[in-house]
């Protein structure tokens, strides 16, 4: 009955289009000879455009990998270089994330309803003017302007090459691509905090504006040659009709709301703050009123279909769960590195490279690998239990640790991580029946994976913000230079200054101890989330990964 199903699709879809009966009767013979696996399986057979389209795709996740990661161990200088206070350099830290969160559902909608090409080529744009604008800027809120126009141009690239990575490529051949996606993704986010501590000390921090333009420009000349994605037959009229305005407004607010509590609550003001908790609570009642309203829509931002079955879903939810062990892995590593051993910041960047390498390495091992035995459930679970594991062993280094043990510690971690960046993609996909939603449902699990980062920095902030004010409180009165200790708030940005400060060893030790043990729980509350993680993935089935259909949004001369 499926499969009756299916074949009746391309008819329906030739008398809804009102073609004439010659049309109807090619549908008629598409369906009765369906185009040879070999065309998709043999890398050989694809096309320029395709591997231009594919470079032109790795280009843009390694820009928003970079720039996700490399301003944070360079905020300090900026902020004394213009002047800037602690309130204005968290927002040049989080104003960018906070931009990606809430554009990225909207890029990902309305490409679906106009087309990848406008949103993609709006996306390099936005990127490149707020690059411009970042390394030019001679004040605090000029440069938070600058983030804030990247954030709106990297969350189209970073949601867009996923989408189109699965408008150019069958269900067939995804894994192997997603596994080779994977590396530069990792690779930025290895590079990202190297370069922001490379220009920050020995050049200047503008570079980190700078970079960004000669590969967006030539990521943009790529895509308008080479990335022609068959169109949206509709007029421009019935595109703007059909788009999901109201859904669109409603997230927007809703997100915002919700997202700028959650990102500064223990930053900026406490969480029982009413500064906090209106915008909470009313970005709450939003997103549920949004959620309500997107069973009316004809294209809504989140369609309901994408959620029906619980494969489908449960992919989802690990992806939500995933992205807070990721983002949170990749900001207290290096800080652990930084406060506990004292190195500087490109130094614990360095260190952390085993995690990162690894990392990526698996993300390509693992897509090989279901290439090869077609299946993904048991390497989830097997992830997944490396990932709260590997996370969990981080809490064993303390002062005495090894360079050994540093390194040798990341690696399950490590293993675990990077492969379920490529495998929790796949369940997701295999569970819809059509092919044409394939590239939503991607953009919505980045959507999810990112809104889980935001989420997971939230918690693991309160959670360190609360066993480090336990630990610093049971040290008694502090001297003068460490003062600044009574607001925890200002315990993260004290570490780069710890070395430098005069004090005796011993109270050192004290306060040093007090960062292992504050960051150790946060390792601790990951590894658990990500036990709650493997949990989900139980209720994640094996689905078919044999689909050679592409959607209606794949390269023109593909055939």
């Amino acid at each position: 009955m499926e499969n009756s199903e299916k074949s009746a699709a391309p008819v329906a879809r030739a008398l809804l289009a009102n073609t004439s009966p010659s049309d109807l009767e090619q549908a008629n013979c598409h369906v009765n000879t369906p185009e040879p696996s070999t065309q998709h399986d043999d890398p050989r057979r694809k096309p320029l455009a395709f591997h231009m389209s594919f470079l032109t795709i790795n280009i843009m996740c390694f820009l928003v990998s970079i720039d996700a990661t490399i301003l944070a161990v360079a905020i300090p200088v900026i902020a004394h270089e213009l002047n800037g206070t602690t309130l204005e350099a968290f927002w040049a830290s989080i104003s960018f994330l906070l931009a990606v969160c809430v554009v990225q559902p909207i890029y990902t909608s309305v490409s679906n309803v106009i087309g990848r090409a406008m949103p993609l080529y709006s996306s390099f744009l936005f990127f490149i003017v707020g690059s411009i604008v970042f390394a030019l800027s001679r004040s605090m809120g000029v440069l938070i302007t600058g983030r804030v126009i990247q954030g709106f141009g990297a969350g189209g690239l970073d949601v867009l090459n996923e989408v189109i990575l699965a408008d150019i490529t069958t269900l067939k051949e995804r894994p192997k691509y997603i596994g080779y996606l994977s590396i530069p993704m990792l690779g930025g986010t290895i590079l990202g905090p190297v370069l922001g501590g490379v220009f920050s000390q020995y050049v200047t921090w503008r570079w980190i504006g700078w970079i960004n333009l000669p590969l967006s420009v030539f990521g943009l000349l790529l895509a308008v040659l080479f990335l022609s994605l068959k169109p949206i037959n509709l007029t421009f009229q019935e595109k703007m009709r059909r788009l999901d305005w109201g859904g669109m407004a409603l997230f927007t607010v809703g997100c915002t709301l919700f997202a700028s509590p959650v990102a500064w609550a223990g930053a900026m003001f406490p969480w029982s703050s009413y500064k906090t908790l209106i915008p909470l609570c009313l970005g709450a009642a939003i997103l549920v009123v949004f959620a309500w309203y997107e069973s009316r829509p004809a294209e809504p931002v989140f369609p309901y279909r994408i959620f029906k079955h619980l494969t489908a879903s449960m992919a989802l939810l690990a992806t939500f769960f995933h992205g807070i062990v990721t983002y949170s892995i990749v900001m207290y590593t290096p800080l652990f590195f930084q406060a506990v051993y004292l190195d500087a910041p490109l130094q614990s960047a360095v260190i952390c490279l085993p995690l990162c390498c690894i990392s990526a390495g698996f993300g390509l091992f693992s897509a090989i690998a279901v290439e090869i035995i077609r299946k993904y459930r048991l390497l989830i679970w097997a992830s997944w239990v490396l990932t709260a594991v590997g996370v969990g062993i981080l809490s064993l280094l303390d002062r005495s640790s090894t360079l050994a043990a540093k390194a040798s510690l990341q690696v399950p971690l490590a293993i675990g991580m990077g492969s379920l960046f490529a495998l929790l993609n796949l369940p997701l996909q295999a569970s819809l029946s059509n092919v044409d939603d394939m590239g939503l449902a991607a953009g919505i699990l980045v959507s999810f994976r990112l809104f889980g980062g935001l989420i997971g920095l939230a918690i693991c902030s309160t959670v360190f913000n609360n066993i480090f004010e336990s630990q610093i409180n049971s040290l008694g009165p502090l001297p003068d230079n460490l003062s600044i200790l009574s607001d925890v708030r200002e315990a993260v940005g004290l570490v780069p200054l710890l070395k430098d400060l005069n004090m005796t060893t011993e109270l050192l030790d004290k306060v040093i101890e007090a960062y292992r043990v504050s960051i150790s729980a946060v390792f601790w509350t990951l590894a658990g989330t990500a036990g709650v993680g493997f949990l989900i993935s139980l209720l994640i089935k094996e689905k078919s990964l044999e689909s050679e259909e592409l959607g209606k949004q794949q390269l023109e001369g593909k055939k």
